[in-house]
């Protein structure tokens, strides 16, 4: 398992587990990030991620996106 700040860009993946607290779990999962659920990498700038996830485009700050394992 690796972080999603360190897939590679264009890469499909699936969500292993997701760390932090509850609030902050509850609120990628109304993003659409729940373990199981396909995310690929579009692109990544100054360490923050923009994925594709759901059929949903989300910028992810890089906080945010170390605490998504997949």
């Amino acid at each position: 398992m690796i972080p999603l700040t360190l897939a590679d860009v264009g890469e499909e993946n699936i969500i292993k587990k997701i760390a932090g607290k509850q609030e902050v779990r509850l609120h990628l999962e109304n993003l659409g990030f729940v373990i199981g659920a396909a995310v690929k990498v579009i692109n990544k700038i100054g360490g923050n991620v923009i994925v594709n996830v759901k059929e949903s485009r989300v910028a992810v700050s890089k906080e945010m996106a170390q605490k998504i394992m997949v």
